[in-house]
């Protein structure tokens, strides 16, 4: 068993570096992000189902023609390539799950990798 305490995890200020918390390849990937006020992570799509869970602070949240201001305990999910921004009110932490990792067409010019596959 893994555990994490969210609150207690420093994500570094005045940059949008995230802190991997767990990443296996063909499985899952957990990252913790710490904006500032007025950052954002500009529109973008990834290749992996992601859900985005907002750990404490507010953002808005864009997919298309629908935007929402979500707060602390707030949980979104997008298909992959499906595109969307997060852009940050006042300092926020987000957690952001990602599977399987890394989805098929995440490295350009590559698959994913296949699991439980045998070489002959």
């Amino acid at each position: 068993m893994r555990h994490w305490k969210l609150n207690e995890i420093e994500t570094p200020e005045g940059s949008r570096s995230p802190v991997v918390l767990h990443s296996l390849e063909g499985e899952s990937r957990a990252v913790l992000i710490g904006l500032d006020p007025g950052q954002e992570l500009g529109e973008h799509q990834v290749k992996e189902s992601a859900f985005l869970l907002v750990v404490d602070g507010r953002v808005r949240v864009e997919t298309g023609e629908e935007s929402i201001d979500a707060g602390p305990g707030e949980l979104f999910r997008w298909d992959p390539d499906e595109r969307h921004s997060v852009t940050a009110d006042g300092r926020a932490r987000l957690l952001l799950m990602l599977a399987p990792w890394p989805g098929e067409g995440h490295y350009r010019g590559q698959e994913a990798p296949r699991t439980g596959a045998t070489a002959s």
